[in-house]
């Protein structure tokens, strides 16, 4: 069948033959693969891991800027780069958020997530927008050391080393402070009940429109050579305890008091705009649906994972840290010792109200903000926003999945709408013609969708048109 051919040749993984593993593991370990030419790199890869070598290089060669310049730039992001990997970037538009309307940028390969979005953003521009807010904006850094001795010596000591280990980083903290950011505080910790002998020094930052990795990485690599230093000439430390074995130093992604709030609310009878659906019954499931996911791990995994559909294609297309968002977020999600949703809702008075509380560290200067063109791009289209600004955007982004994503569980059904948007994925993956395309998309607005399906209406049309031809043949003759 065609779909077993197209399944074996695209959807499945190559299985490799004996002989073709045999060779791979023949395959002499490289020396100095990052001092090769970028060229020099492709020949060893395409020529070792590849059948077809000449097709491998091809393959990446479709994927560079024509522009030299451009594709340097691109190439110097990372390390051994050799191609471009692209991602389709969209915009969802008709976001009202505090009032000011947005066109937010959307880069993400997931079908379904842009139109989704952009559904649930004309949906609540019609019922007053997004109302966001954010709570706080404080990261945080710790430097990580292992203690051998009498903990009163420790925090005597810390007392007294304490404006040092703020002095000692001026030349680091100058510029950000005149930004109005810098070093908020710096605690000593006990951890020695978790793990014998660990102590931290937990350090907190605002580091205003930067996302402040580098900034925070190197203030507290600067707190342990001076914490070092300065405990070899403390008096009241023995020998032993002069030893303090700094592990490490470094940020954290989990930052619970960088806050924002993004909202929604309207009358109960506004909520729904399908005539077959009651508005009272849809609020209701909805807040089901949502409390759910407060007590059902299995559910709030998914429930926030929509979210951050949202969320992570805007930080992508601002380049942002989506892995240290995703990272830091879940664990905000398991906060209170399980894991639950991010979004909350009420009905109170007759109004219906959906909210979110969310960390996000990100950043507008600094990184990519200033090197990639379309990051450069998606901030323009946003105004060239503050921190704190791209944090409610952001924000707004979550909910407005969210609130699609449960809009659509609790009344039609999740397959509905994103089989149809996944319908082009599904299409090409059959190789259809422009014509065979446009057929397969007029009968799929009245059938549901499925693989098998597409599989046999494609296969229906081909037959059709085979038909048509010997027909005209037989009718020429």
């Amino acid at each position: 069948m065609l779909f077993a051919m197209v399944a074996a040749t695209i959807i499945l993984p190559r299985v490799l033959s004996l002989s073709q593993t045999n060779s791979l593991l023949m395959i002499e370990p490289v020396s100095g693969f990052s001092k090769l030419s970028k060229s020099e790199k492709i020949n060893w890869l395409t020529t070792n891991y590849f059948k077809d070598s000449k097709t491998a290089k091809h393959t990446l060669k479709q994927y560079w800027n024509d522009d030299i310049k451009l594709q340097q730039l691109h190439d110097e992001f990372i390390e051994n780069t050799v191609t471009n990997y692209y991602l389709p970037m969209g915009a969802a538009p008709n976001f009202l958020i505090n009032g000011k309307l947005y066109a937010i940028p959307m880069a993400i390969e997931e079908s379904s997530v842009v139109a989704a979005a952009s559904k649930a953003a004309k949906f609540w521009l019609e019922r007053g927008g997004f109302k966001t807010k954010v709570i706080s904006t404080e990261k945080i850094g710790q430097v990580h050391f292992m203690f051998h001795g009498n903990v009163n010596h420790l925090k005597s000591f810390y007392e007294i080393i304490k404006p040092k280990l703020i002095s000692d980083t001026k030349s680091i903290t100058k510029s950000m402070e005149k930004r109005g950011g810098g070093i908020l505080n710096i605690e000593l910790v006990d951890k020695t009940e978790e793990l014998e002998n660990y102590y931290q020094l937990h350090a907190t930052f605002e580091t205003v429109d930067a996302m402040g990795a580098n900034f925070i990485n190197s203030c507290l690599e600067q707190f342990a050579q001076t914490f070092k230093r300065e405990a070899r000439a403390f008096a009241m430390f023995s020998e032993k305890e002069k030893d303090i074995e700094i592990v490490m130093s470094i940020l954290s992604n989990y930052v619970p008091n960088c806050l924002v709030r993004a909202e929604v609310s309207c009358k109960v009878e506004q909520l729904t705009e399908n005539k077959n659906v009651l508005a009272k019954e849809f609020a209701t499931k909805m807040l089901q649906a949502v409390k759910i996911a407060e007590v059902e791990p299995y559910r709030a995994v998914t429930h926030n994972k929509g979210i951050m559909n949202g969320i992570d294609a805007v930080v992508l297309a601002t380049g942002n840290d989506f892995r240290a968002i995703e990272a830091g977020v879940h664990a905000y999600a398991a906060k209170d010792g399980h894991y639950k949703s991010l979004t909350q809702a009420k009905i109170e008075n007759g109004i219906f109200s959906f909210w979110m509380d969310i960390p996000l560290a990100l950043g507008t200067v600094g990184g990519l903000t200033s090197l990639h063109p379309l990051v450069k791009w998606s901030l323009e289209l946003l105004g060239n926003p503050s921190a704190k600004e791209l944090m409610q955007i952001i924000a707004a982004a979550g909910l407005a999945q969210n609130f699609a994503a449960l809009r659509s569980l609790t009344t039609t059904g999740i397959q509905e709408g994103h089989m149809k948007m996944h319908l082009m994925n599904i299409i090409n993956q059959f190789g259809a013609t422009r014509e065979e395309k446009d057929k397969l998309i007029f009968y799929f607005k009245s059938h549901t969708v499925s693989v098998s399906e597409v599989e046999a209406e494609l296969i229906r049309i081909r037959e059709r048109k085979l038909q048509e031809k010997a027909t005209k043949n037989k009718n020429r003759a």
